[in-house]
């Protein structure tokens, strides 16, 4: 199939196979995590300042990881990432085994999390186009998406049967394990002959940054979309990852099973859409796809404030995850063919922050929102604004052009 096609280049298939462990292991910590909060505090918003701090370092941290990408072994970033995480993780598992973890440990290994992924993200987004050929570039991009969304269907479901037969401590092992099962699958790749882009005699990294946000800002398609993503995804995320634990205990009077059942269902979308556009060797309508699929996907997903039947919540899921991925692998390969390599990790890097920059704020306003005014409207409110502020985006000339 066409969608395998970057398969058949070995390095890619160790990169692909061991990020697919690492995601399983991610989201099974992830709702493990977030039901942990749950039982533990009852908190929303406590729940939302866990998030905060994993993603605040990272967007602090994300031009100097931009940098870093630039000059540095990308292999050994990445390697080196996986192996703190790992350990990182493992001291979690046996905190909570040994009924000792406390929320402050949580938030300072999530802290920990947000400045390691600052490195580690734009690494690989450099990486995948060096050892892929371009016309594979399309297939190797659906693939690193999929392995993520595979993650999200088996690591939340596999997360919430070992946390409803064993407890919380168990999946946050596992996840450990899995960081040290990717660092292995990296060590082949250490030998690549894989040129690194060499800074400029003096160059300092000030200098470098520039040179970055100087592409950024010379392509109205690239800052526009940057600052678009800003705004929706506070809208996005905050309903997704702060409320939905609380919509389906307190709205829908369910259980972990439920949770992970239909976070489960938006990953089997965004597999979907990995697996439809992934068949293409070029992306045609490229602004069209981003900024439609987001639109339709934001109203998809205040549908689930309306409360219906678990049958249309599966449906809407399914089809925001689809949306979403298309719009998602879109932009990766518009990046990553328009985008010079060697300047590929800083302008992921400034992507990457002014894209998360304010999602830190849209956590802790879903949480706040969520115990002011329930679930159901941070969704409701959230999909509706984002579909919006989407459409808007297709009004610029630059967007609407994109091919």
């Amino acid at each position: 199939m066409s969608l395998f096609r970057s398969l058949r280049h070995r390095s890619f298939l160790l990169l692909w196979l061991g990020q697919t462990i690492s995601r399983v292991g991610d989201f099974m910590y992830e709702i493990a995590l977030a039901w942990w909060v749950l039982e533990k505090t009852g908190d929303a918003t406590l729940m939302g300042g866990v998030l905060v701090a994993a993603i605040t370092p990272s967007v602090i941290f994300y031009l100097i990881g931009g940098v870093a990408v630039d000059r540095f072994s990308r292999v050994g970033l990445m390697l080196a990432s996986d192996v703190a995480r790992g350990a990182v993780v493992l001291l979690v598992s046996f905190l909570a085994f040994t009924d000792q973890l406390e929320i402050w440990e949580i938030v300072a290994a999530s802290l920990f999390f947000g400045v390691v992924d600052a490195f580690f993200q734009p690494a690989f987004s450099a990486l995948v186009p060096q050892i892929v050929p371009p016309e594979d570039l399309p297939s190797a991009n659906s693939l690193s998406s999929m392995s993520v969304n595979l993650g999200r269907v088996a690591g939340p479901a596999l997360g919430a049967g070992v946390v409803a037969l064993i407890g919380s401590p168990l999946a946050f092992l596992i996840n450990g394990i899995s960081f040290f099962a990717s660092a292995l699958f990296l060590l082949p790749l250490l030998h690549l002959n894989i040129p690194r882009a060499v800074a400029e005699k003096g160059a300092s990294v000030l200098r470098e940054l520039r040179e970055g946000f100087d592409t950024v800002l010379q392509s109205q398609w690239l800052w526009i979309s940057i600052l678009v993503f800003a705004l929706t995804n506070i809208t996005l995320a905050g309903p997704y990852s702060v409320a939905m634990p609380f919509l389906v205990n307190d709205n829908l009077h369910a259980s972990v099973e439920m949770l992970g059942l239909l976070y489960a269902m938006f990953s089997l979308g965004y597999v979907l859409g990995g697996i439809f556009l992934g068949r293409y060797a070029r992306i045609r309508k490229r602004g069209w796809l981003m900024y439609g699929a987001g639109t339709i996907a934001a109203l998809l997903l205040g549908l689930f404030g309306l409360l219906p039947p678990l049958w249309v919540l599966i449906a809407a899921a399914l089809c925001n995850g689809a949306l979403l991925e298309m719009g998602h692998l879109t932009w990766v390969n518009t990046l990553q063919e328009m985008v010079p390599n060697e300047k590929l990790g800083r302008v992921v890097s400034i992507d990457n922050m002014g894209s998360f920059a304010l999602l830190p704020i849209g956590f802790l306003l879903a949480g706040w929102a969520t115990e002011q005014f329930g679930a159901p409207m941070v969704f409701i409110s959230g999909g509706l604004f984002t579909a919006i502020v989407s459409a808007a985006g297709l009004l610029v000339p630059a967007i609407r052009n994109l091919d």
